[in-house]
Parts: C-alpha cells; structure tokens; sequence
C-alpha cells in the first residue's frame, strides 16, 4: 500500500481523499527538522503547502518518495531540479486558487475606491470623519488589467460585472480572444497605465517583468489613479511608488505582496493611500479546501495507475519513449525558443507538421514541448505538461498534422505560428538520429545547429550586406563563429543566421536594423548543446 505524509497544515479533505483511493496518510503538521528526518523515508508522496522545505538533506532522506505534491502554486520551497535528477514528480494546483485571488484583487480596488480601511479605522477611534473620506464612484471608469491568465480573465469579467470598461496588456492573448472576452487589447504597459482609472496586475515575477511597474510608468498614470498588486512582489518599484502615493498622484495603491517578505516594515506602510494585506491572495476556506483536494487526487492517481497531472518537471513518458524523444524534444525546445524570441508575442495559431520518422513518435509531447520553448520567455512555470493549457487559454488554436512521407530530410518538423507580426515557420531534423538542426526558415532553406547566441537577419539581396554585417560586429568586438546564407529567389530577398560568441547589445542590434537594405533583425539566446 501506497504512504503519503501531509507535511504542512491543510484542510482534512485531503485525507480524506487518499483513504477514499485506499492510500495510507499520516496528517503529521509542525515537525520540527530533526522529526522530520527521522520519518521522511518512510513515505511514497509527501504534500507540502510553503512551510516545509524539501531540499537538502530532508530531500535526500527521501530514500522512497516518487511523488511530492504542493497545494498551490509556487514550489519554491521545493528543489524540483533535485527531484528531477532523482526521478520524483513535482505536481502544483495551479487552479485551485484563481478564484480567491481574482476576488481579493476586486476588494483591494472597492476598498480603496471608498476608503474603506482609512474609514473603519477613523471610526473605530472614535471619530466621525464624513466629509473627509470622499471616495470614487467606479461605474463608467476605465480599468487596465496586466495579464490576461487565469486570474487576470476572471478580474476582467468582475470589472465588467461593475460596470467598468476594461482594457488588457498581455502579449499571449490574441485579438480574437480579447474579442471574445469583451474587452481591449492595448499594445503597452505605457499606454494601458495613461489611459485608466484603476491598474491591476495579474503576472509573474520573471527578469522581464521585474520593476514593469516602474517611475516612468507611474508618472504616466493618470492623477488620481488606483494601482493594485496581487500578483508577485517585485513587479511594482515600491520606491518609486512609495513617491507617487506620497505626492497625491495615485488616488490609491493595494499590496497583498511586496518585495520582501515578511513584510514586517516598509516605508509605504506610512502612507494612508495605500492598503497592504500579509500576501492572503489563496487565503479563504474555499481555496484551501480545493487545492487539498486536487492535489491528493493528483497524487493518488499518480500512485496508483501512473497518471501525471499539472507536473512541473517531467512529462508523462515510458523509459522507452523517453530513450527515443530525448533528442526530438531538445530539438523541438530550440525551435520553439527561437521563434519565442525572434517573434513578437501575440500569437493565434500554431500548426506542427510531422513528416517521415517524427510523425510516428508520441506527437502531443513534442508539441508541448514546441509550446513550450515559444511560451518560456513570459511564463515562470511553463513545461512540458502545461504549454498546450497556456496555449489554449489565451486563445490559441493549435493545429497538428502528420505524414509517413519524407522529402529532403527521413524525419522532420515545422512549426508554424501565426499572430498580431504575421506568419513565420521554422523546420527542424536530426542529424544521424541525435544530432539537431534547424534546416529552413520560412521558405528559405538554411542549416544551422540551434545553440548559443544566434542573429536571425531578413534583408533585401544585394550586395554588400554581409561586410556591413561584419563591419558592425567587428567594431563592436563581436567574433562570428558562424555564418549561414538562404536565398528567396521569387522575392529577391534572403535570411542569415549568425552564431557569435558574445551577446550583441541593444545598440548592435539597433545599427544592424538600420542598414538600407535589411528588413528585420531579431536575436535568440539558446543554450548549448
């Protein structure tokens, strides 16, 4: 019989939910360290929340466990590369708290619309203050919404319910989906914070969206404005907010998270415009009994018939199909991080097409794991197990097709992607049945192999365009370690793919761009080999 160990504080569903699937639980909360290694090997799946930290040598006591489950998102309290290495399946509930927090996100924006703490806390001492909390009436404002998930897609439709109009930056959703879902899509966070009334933020911390919420943008905001972060501490500039609240140009600004936590003190807790909360984003009953439940049947069904479900480390393969798409899968990655990073966000469709050999291996990894490269610039937790729901979510069609028939290449892929920058295509193959290679781009036939630091070039065919290539790498002490050449002929038109051995910078790129004849220049960063 199967043991899990429930390792943090959680609602008793789900011990519950393991008896119910004839698994042994042992509900053992607050062990101190010492406890907790004496009893660790004794189990097959551990269910953690955020107290306990599965690393070190508590994870290394872990002689039996296949399994570790944490309720709710984040699995920062767990060394999931260890896991990896070590063949333990990482599962989260990422669903298990969206709505809890999109409401949280809501109340921070009511609240801070009426003054509702500032009121209550005159009140309580003693005071009756009427005139003095003159709030904001919000029908008929305009509400930006940063991110367009799972939470942000909920807020959207709670804003609506109020009677707001509501205005969305997230570069994964397309132009459809925003249709469907009754708002507008803008093309910048700088141009969402101008125009809106209320601004909530609904993304993860990543290095991209660290500080997105900066002096320059709050400046822009309007005066008057509510700014309101439920998301990741980090993603707004406190200083720089700490200045805007204190000058009066924010009406308001909500924090259920901050850059340091615990947050036990921070400047802006001076300041009677801003409302905190202790990061209770998935704190409510409701929230807690869900994700318990979810992640015991996750784990139960792992367990006991081998099904995984929202893993974030490892996809659901047998040995044998693992030995067989390991090579394929780092090819897919690279294809996919390459487009993710020489293509603009905002994507529609995607078509994958297996020709030859590919087209007889397990095709949804592949495709999961395409999705995932392309998606991994702007999502933490994207893999190989949740790409194609990301995908989905945001409105994107995802198209596979598949043929026993080979052309040029016994096994090849095509990843085509269209959205808001049009239509692109990358193709892909093994070299003797390991080695991978990127083979085409568009229709233009090209041969590289898909690592280190790669400048994608699209330029008229003249000449001349390659010595003014080099001449600008040159000067910028940039050493070409590759340089690889495709032709257009119907369009009088090429592409160049240039491995260099040093990442160019902002301006290279930009004095590449401003050649006479080139037409874009995109640049990807993929790992070695």
């Amino acid at each position: 019989m199967a043991r899990v160990w429930i390792a943090d504080a959680m609602s008793a569903r789900a011990l519950a939910v393991f008896r119910e699937h004839g698994i042994e639980v042992d509900y053992r909360p607050g062990l101190s360290e010492g406890e907790k290694l004496a009893i660790v090997g004794a189990y097959d799946g551990i269910v953690v929340r955020s107290s306990t930290q599965l690393k070190g040598e508590l994870l290394d006591a872990a002689k039996r466990v296949q399994v570790i489950g944490r309720a709710g998102i984040g699995v920062d309290n767990i060394d999931v590369e260890a896991c990896s290495r070590r063949g333990i399946v990482v599962m989260n509930t990422p669903l298990g708290n969206t709505i809890t927090t999109a409401e949280l996100a809501i109340a921070h924006i009511v609240a801070a619309a009426r003054m509702i703490p500032q009121a209550c806390a005159s009140t309580k001492a003693g005071k009756w203050e009427k005139s003095r909390f003159m709030g904001k009436e919000l029908t008929g404002k305009k509400a930006g919404v940063i991110g367009a998930g799972n939470i942000g897609s909920i807020v959207c439709e709670r804003l609506k319910g109020l009677h707001l109009s509501v205005y969305v930056y997230d570069p994964f959703i397309s132009d459809e989906r925003a249709e469907a879902m009754g708002i507008t899509k803008v093309g910048s966070v700088e141009e969402l914070a101008s125009m809106v009334d209320v601004l909530t933020i609904h993304v993860p911390l990543l290095k991209s969206t660290r500080h997105l919420i900066n002096a320059d943008v709050l400046a822009s905001m309007k005066k008057g404005a509510i700014l309101v972060n439920c998301a990741r501490g980090g993603i707004v500039d406190e200083q720089a907010l700490y200045e805007a609240c204190k000058s009066g140009h924010l009406f308001a600004a909500c924090l259920d998270v901050f850059e340091q936590e615990p947050a036990r003190q921070n400047p802006l807790f001076e300041l009677d415009n801003v409302i905190c909360t202790p990061h209770i984003g998935a704190s409510t009953e409701e929230a807690q009994e869900n994700v318990a439940v979810q992640v015991a049947e996750q784990m139960a069904n792992y367990l006991l018939r081998g099904i995984i479900s929202n893993a974030v480390n490892v996809p659901s393969l047998t040995e044998e199909e693992q030995r067989l798409l390991a090579p394929y899968m780092l090819l897919c990655e690279r294809m996919g991080q390459f487009l993710g990073q020489t293509m603009r966000p905002g994507y529609s469709r995607v078509k994958v097409t297996f020709e030859g050999q590919a087209a007889k291996l397990n095709r949804k990894v592949l495709i999961n794991t395409l999705l995932s490269g392309l998606l991994s610039q702007s999502f933490e937790e994207v893999n190989v197990v949740n790409a194609a729901m990301l995908a989905r979510d945001r409105g994107m069609e995802i198209i596979e097709k598949a043929t026993d028939r080979s052309g040029s290449f016994a096994t090849l892929i095509r990843f085509e992607v269209e959205g808001d920058e049009g239509h692109r295509c990358v193709s892909g193959t093994l070299f003797d049945g390991q080695r991978p290679r990127l083979v085409s781009f568009d229709t233009c036939e090209v041969e590289i192999a898909p690592t280190g630091n790669l400048i994608y070039l699209h330029n008229e065919d003249r000449p001349g365009v390659i010595a003014a290539v080099g001449s600008i790498l040159a000067e910028a002490g940039i050493n070409i370690g590759d340089f690889r050449l495709g032709r257009r002929e119907d369009t009088k038109r090429a592409v160049a793919l240039v491995h260099v051995d040093t990442a160019p910078d902002q301006r290279v790129l930009d004095e590449l761009a401003e050649l006479p004849s080139m037409l874009m220049v995109r640049y990807a960063e993929l790992g070695a080999m």
